[in-house]
Parts: structure tokens; C-alpha cells; sequence
């Protein structure tokens, strides 16, 4: 597909496009057209060539919306795509100096008409141009006409600019005042049989530049034929420009006139539709389907139905299972009726609530009428990864927060299972949907990374056309969404599905290339890359500085969960170790403590603790986490803080001592200070303990670039737009935050994208 750069009205329906086609603007020149095609099953029209930016890659179109086909084009906008852009076609314009040229133009003529008069005037002739039109709104490209000309005469039927009179009245003034050696007529057909029969008149050499009927426009068909010189030519291989004296016009006019009444009908009915319908199109809210839905139950029935439960496994049965996953996903059946709940709201606050910008109120409308692959594809336009955001993400703090539902004291629509329902079924029934990809561009593009991030990134950017390279230092792809989150929560299975899915989107991955010390990121520069996103995530864990802390046994939950979720440590054929502790400390109360105190109780702990220093209300853990760990045993020690470890003889941890707290004012986060309360303490033994206090950034890949503005704890510092203090290299996720969810990091990921590839753009007209 070819996508349309920019758009300009010279009128009502009169429209200019610059349209990417790198080949055809090398390739191309005057009096050279293409064969264009919107939609699947669009008409072919010709349409001539108006100009061509070799830098850019692009060609210029001028279109006048006269029929259905014509309309579409017109109706495309920037950065819509055509589906068919086919050329340069025809023979070119014979440029030569004669002596003095009359080029006259006439409605969109006048178009392709430019770079005729561009060329004559540049072999050094005497270019006069004259350009007729209904009224004085309906004259394009005048300034341009005589900023290439010697002079122009503007002819309007209504005399509201210029002259008073027709296109001939213009042309035979100047064969009345000098000597006029060629002709050229570009417009209407019955203004070149005009004009043709003036010239003969005077014996003037003119060439008429046809644009009659097509469908293949390869000289396969035959559709263009009619006759010059008595003889059949056809117009897309021997034409476009022919004679103007030995046209059969006449019988070119009736060729052309024979589909008038089809085409009036559709006219009429793309009148109806647009007055009717304004912008409306399948996917808007006011489509049909959209509106039968609504219209199909009350608003009172739909907030009736209770919110839809999550199937799950048994808790005991799931304790001791580290790979099936916990929640088993809805029905058919229940994800319709869930589906049913939302009331698609005019102004649909969940959509603020979504980092991503998902149609959330389409896709779960599709979902109601059970259109489940339509609902997957809608959630493909804008999520790299919707499997994974409808198991991991915190819907609850997001989309869901900003529910309506909530407003009438009823639980909010299940978004994120029903999100969760169309990525599976998508997957499950084997039709597995690819978004659509602009044409390659040639650019390269490098991520570092392969987090949600990273892959947000990759796959907005492969959409865009880009040939974009992701760098992975771990052996596998997905970065936190493989090592950090257990396969209970999140299986591998799942993710791979989605990595694959950016592979057949043309995104490339490369593992086990540390940036910053395999490859730095001037060698990326070095190998053609333009642009760079830095997606290296934070994965450097947090210890609390205690006595005791490096004793045996007391790890981060980085490392616990890498050697059981990457590296399988857990299984018997596994040749990487890992501590299975009797009893358990997790120290922490976030997501990746829950993570780790679920994955020691399904490793057989026969004793696991959250430990916590403030109350479970300032958890920062998911709610459905915090209640499937109690389900499976997991106690829960808040308002007490580690402040000592005690090991034995060997070095390996046997206790550890714990402060009691309680809750003092808010802090800068909002929630209530953990303060310690003098002299109470208590000691509880232990053989394992899972540190999970925060992370900071990876700092690999920040320091191996020289002059990068670093946060206050070592995060690249970016602009509004994602983007760091040097130029064309762009940071998002946790390298940038410091810590954050797989959604906030996608959205990071997207706007970065959308940021670069506007630069790129920009970088490129200048």
C-alpha cells in the first residue's frame, strides 16, 4: 500500500496528494500516469502523474471526485493508505524546443498539465498557459503555472477572474498576436476536440494527452482502445498523448458516456450515504450493528446483570502446580453476557484509563455479537500484546477505574477478562490475525530490549513500515514477561504466541546481544540504524542494607524468579540450582512479591509469609493477586519490616528479626508512612528469604553512551515525547521509570513510536 503524506482542497472536489512510491517518482516523467485502486475490490482509474519528489520518494495526484471511485480517493485523508498504486505508465511527453508552446488546461487537466510546462520551459521554449475553469474558485495551480512560464491567461465561463470565455477563446487570442509552434491540451474530451479543431484550423501541431477508460492499464485488456488516424491504438501503452488532429473524438465520447447512468446511480447513493451518515463506517459508534446493539436492551437490564467470575482452578490443586495457570479464562457463553453489561458509552471513560489507547467499547460490542475475532482484531489496531495485557494488567486501576458502572455503585465491566477472552479465542481457533503493514520503507530502526516495552514499540514501528531489529542479552525473548512473572500467572505459550505474531509483522529479534558490550550503540549507528529505542528495563535489584543480608539463602526476586521461570530451575533435569525453602520470607508487597511467595508455595514451602511494612490496604499488589496468595496458603505479617538477619554455623539464614510499624501521615506517593514502634520487635525462623523491594535501572546500556542525561537514580532522561538528550534515540519502561506495569511500559513504548516516526518523517522532507 502506498500512504498519503499529505492532502490539499484546491476545491470542494478538487484534492491534491503526495503519495509515498519511491519507484514510480525515480522512474517517472512528463505526461506519465498510474493506475490507482482503493479497496479490495476498488475500480482501476488512471490518473496522470503531477509531479514527483525524487528525495521524498513520493508522486503528486491530483484528483477531481466526478464519480464513486474518484470519491473514495478524495475522501482519504493523511495517512490513509491507497491499496493500489500502479506506474509510471504510458509514454512520455516528447520534449524538445521548438519555438513557442501553448499549453492549455482545463478542470483537473491542469494537474498533470505542470510538469509539461515545466519541461518545455526548461528546453527553452516560449510557454504560454492557458487554464480555463467553471468560476474563479475552480482555478488551480496558478502561481505554480507562472513561476514556469512565460505567461498565463485565465479563462472562466462566469468572467468572475480573468477572461470571460471558454478555454478556445484563450488559445486564439494568442494565435492572433504571434506565431504559435505547438500545441498542448490537457482536460475534458470535449475541450480537446475543441481545441484540436482550432489548431487544425491554423495548422498548429497539437498534442491531446487522452485519459479514457481503463481496467488493466498494462495494454492487456483493451478497454482504453479508440481510434487515431483511422487506426485502433490504445491509450495506456501508446498513449497517453496522441495527435490531437487525428482523435476520434466523437467516437471517444461515446465510449466514455457508456457507464454515465451506472455511475449516476452510485453517485447518488454515495450522496445518500454521506448525507446520511456523515463519517460514519463500520468501526464508528454510530454504525448500524452498533446502534442495534444498543437498541436491543435497556440500559436498566444491562447494569442488572451481575459481573461475570473468573474461572479458576482449585486452589489446594493450584499450590502445587507451577505451571497450569490460575485462572482458566470465561466461556463463550459468559464472555456474551459480561460483554452485554457495558452500555457503550458516548464518551467512554475507560478508553482514558487505557495507556494503549484501546477501542475498548468496540471491541467488547463485537464480543456481545459474538464477532470474537473482529473483537481480537480491533484490539491488534493498538496492543502489541493483548493476551498478555488481559492477564497481567491492572484493569482495576485503569481501564475498569474509569467504568461508569462504578458511578451507580455496581462493579465495573470485566474489560480485562473479556480482553483476555478475545486474544485466546483468536489464538485457540487458529486465525490468527496480522495488522495492517504500510510498505517497507527501507529504514532501520533498533530496539534494546524485548520487555513490553520494547515490543509495544517494535510493533507500532513495523506498522509504520520500518525495518526494525529488537536486541535481546537473555537467551529468550519477552524480557520480564518470560524471567519475572511465573508461568501460572502467565504462560510462556502465550507470550510466544504474540512474539510470533510481531515476526510475521517483519519486527526481527536477535538474543544474546548485550548493548553496551556485545554491540554499542554506535556500531548500531555504523550498520545504517536511524533510530533507537532504549527498552533495557530495570533489572537491577534492591536490598535493604541490613546486617545479615548476604547471608546464604536471602536473594532477590529477580534471581529467584529468573532460575525458576527462565531457567526451569525447578525441574529435575534442570542443571541450574535453586533453594527450596521449608519456610519462606518474601519481603515486599508489590506484584513480583506475590510472584515469588506463590512460586516458594508451589515449590513446596510448607510455610510462606508476605512480610510487609505497611497495612495490606497500601498494597501496591493487584487485589486478585493478594487474594489468590491467601487462597493458596500465603500468610500475610504487614506493619513489620526486616532489620536483621541471624545466620547458622554454615552461613545460611536462620531467622530474621523484624521491626513492628504502624502508620503515620501520608507520603509523597499518597500513602500513610510506616513509622517503627520503639522497642517492639520480633523473631521468626526462616531457611529462605526472597528480597522484593524495588529495582533500579539497568545501568548496561545508559553508561556505554557517551553524553546521555541520566535521571536522579539512574533513568534516561526523556522529553514529552520519549525521546533522551540525544537526538533520534528514544527511552521507555522501566529504564525510564524506574519500576512500572507491563502497560504503563507499552504505552510508553507506543507514544515513543508515534514520536519517531514523526521525526523520521520530518528528518526526511528537509
Amino acid at each position: 500500500m502506498n500512504k498519503i503524506v499529505s492532502k490539499e482542497h484546491f476545491s470542494a472536489n478538487v484534492v491534491k496528494l503526495e503519495v509515498e512510491a519511491p519507484l514510480i517518482a525515480r522512474s517517472r516523467k512528463a505526461g506519465h500516469f498510474v493506475i490507482v485502486k482503493v479497496g479490495e475490490k476498488g475500480e482501476r482509474i488512471p490518473l496522470t502523474i503531477a509531479g514527483a519528489d525524487t528525495e521524498k520518494g513520493t508522486i503528486t495526484l491530483v484528483i477531481q471526485a466526478v464519480g464513486g471511485s474518484s470519491r473514495k480517493i478524495c475522501e482519504l485523508n493523511e495517512g490513509d493508505y491507497i491499496t493500489d498504486v500502479v506506474g509510471p505508465l504510458g509514454q512520455a511527453t516528447h520534449i524538445e524546443k521548438v519555438g513557442t508552446v501553448v499549453c492549455a488546461g482545463g478542470g483537473v487537466g491542469v494537474a498533470p498539465l505542470l510538469p509539461i510546462v515545466e519541461a518545455f520551459h526548461k528546453a527553452g521554449n516560449r510557454v504560454i498557459v492557458v487554464l480555463a475553469a467553471r468560476t474563479k474558485d475552480l482555478v488551480i495551480l496558478e502561481e505554480q503555472m507562472r513561476q514556469n512560464s512565460d505567461e498565463v491567461i485565465i479563462m472562466t465561463d462566469d468572467g468572475s477572474y480573468g477572461m470571460k470565455g471558454l478555454v478556445t477563446n484563450g488559445v486564439e487570442s494568442v494565435i492572433n498576436r504571434e506565431r504559435v509552434d505547438l500545441c498542448v491540451t490537457i482536460g475534458p474530451a470535449i475541450m480537446m476536440k475543441f481545441v484540436s479543431a482550432l489548431t487544425k484550423k491554423y495548422e498548429i501541431p497539437t498534442v491531446a494527452s487522452l485519459n479514457t477508460i481503463m481496467v488493466d492499464g498494462t495494454g492487456m485488456c483493451g478497454a482504453c482502445r479508440i481510434t487515431v488516424g483511422g487506426k485502433t491504438k490504445f491509450v495506456c501503452v501508446d498513449g497517453p498523448e496522441f495527435d490531437g488532429h487525428q482523435v476520434n473524438f466523437d467516437e471517444m465520447l461515446k465510449r466514455m458516456g457508456a457507464f454515465k447512468n451506472i455511475e449516476r446511480e452510485e453517485m447518488h447513493k454515495l450522496e445518500s450515504e454521506c448525507e446520511a451518515t456523515k463519517e460514519i463506517d463500520e468501526k464508528s459508534r454510530n454504525a448500524a450493528w452498533r446502534q442495534e446493539l444498543r437498541k436491543s436492551m435497556k440500559p436498566k437490564e444491562r447494569t442488572a446483570i451481575p459481573r461475570v467470575e473468573m474461572n479458576e482452578l482449585d486452589a489446594e490443586y493450584r499450590s502445587h502446580s507451577r505451571k497450569e495457570e490460575v485462572n482458566q479464562g470465561l466461556t463463550a457463553e459468559q464472555a456474551v453476557t459480561e460483554a452485554k453489561r457495558c452500555l457503550d458509552c458516548a464518551n467512554p471513560g475507560c478508553m482514558e484509563g487505557c495507556p494503549v489507547g484501546i477501542d475498548i467499547p468496540r471491541f467488547i460490542k463485537n464480543i456481545e455479537r459474538s464477532e470474537f475475532l473482529e473483537a481480537a482484531k480491533t484490539l491488534k489496531e493498538t496492543s502489541a500484546l493483548p493476551a498478555v495485557c488481559g492477564r497481567v494488567c491492572p484493569q482495576e486501576k485503569q481501564c475498569e477505574s474509569k467504568c461508569i458502572h462504578l458511578k451507580m455503585n455496581e462493579k465495573p465491566v470485566a474489560i480485562g477478562y473479556l480482553e483476555r477472552f478475545a486474544a485466546d479465542y483468536e489464538r485457540e481457533s487458529g486465525q490468527i490475525s496480522v495488522p495492517v503493514i504500510a510498505e517497507k520503507n527501507g529504514i532501520k530502526i533498533a530496539v534494546i530490549g524485548s520487555g513490553p516495552a520494547g515490543l509495544a514499540f517494535a510493533g507500532d514501528m513495523a506498522k509504520y513500515g520500518y525495518d526494525v531489529t529488537v536486541f535481546e542479552a537473555l537467551h529468550e525473548i519477552g524480557g520480564v514477561l518470560k524471567y519475572g512473572i511465573p508461568e501460572f500467572r502467565l504462560p510462556n505459550k502465550i507470550v510466544d504466541v504474540e512474539i510470533d505474531n510481531l515476526g510475521k509483522m517483519g519486527v526481527n529479534f536477535i538474543k544474546d546481544c548485550i548493548v553496551g558490550k556485545t554491540i554499542g550503540v554506535e556500531d548500531l549507528k555504523a550498520e545504517g540504524f536511524k533510530g533507537i529505542f532504549v527498552a533495557s528495563g530495570a533489572g537491577l535489584p534492591n536490598f535493604m542494607n541490613i546486617p545479615g543480608e548476604n547471608s546464604i539463602n536471602i536473594m532477590s526476586s529477580n534471581e529467584y524468579l529468573t532460575r525458576v521461570n527462565l531457567m526451569d530451575a525447578a525441574s529435575e533435569d534442570s542443571d541450574t540450582p535453586v533453594a527450596f525453602g521449608k519456610n519462606v520470607a518474601v519481603i515486599g508487597g508489590g506484584n513480583t512479591a506475590m510472584d515469588s511467595v506463590r512460586t516458594a508455595k508451589r515449590l513446596g514451602a510448607e510455610r510462606a509469609i508476605i512480610i510487609y511494612r505497611r497495612s495490606e490496604e497500601e498494597m501496591p499488589a493487584r487485589i486478585e493477586e493478594v487474594k489468590h496468595a491467601k487462597e493458596e496458603g500465603v500468610e500475610f505479617l504487614t506493619l513489620h519490616n526486616p532489620i536483621e538477619y541471624i545466620a547458622d554455623e554454615q552461613g545460611c539464614v536462620k531467622q530474621v528479626i523484624l521491626q513492628k510499624m504502624e502508620l503515620g501521615e501520608p507520603d509523597a506517593s499518597g500513602r500513610r508512612s510506616p513509622v517503627a514502634i520503639p522497642g517492639a520487635t520480633e523473631t521468626i525462623d526462616i531457611d529462605l528469604a526472597i528480597v522484593s523491594v524495588g529495582v533500579s535501572p539497568n545501568p548496561i546500556v545508559p553508561s556505554s553512551i557517551k553524553g546521555l542525561e541520566l535521571g536522579r537514580k539512574g533513568t534516561i532522561a526523556v522529553n514529552d515525547n520519549m525521546e533522551s538528550s540525544i537526538p533520534m534515540i528514544y527511552a521507555g519502561g522501566d529504564i525510564v521509570r524506574g519500576g512500572a506495569t507491563v502497560i504503563l511500559a507499552m504505552g510508553d513504548g507506543r507514544k515513543a513510536a508515534a514520536a519517531m516516526h514523526e521525526q523520521l518523517k520530518t528528518n526526511a522532507g528537509n
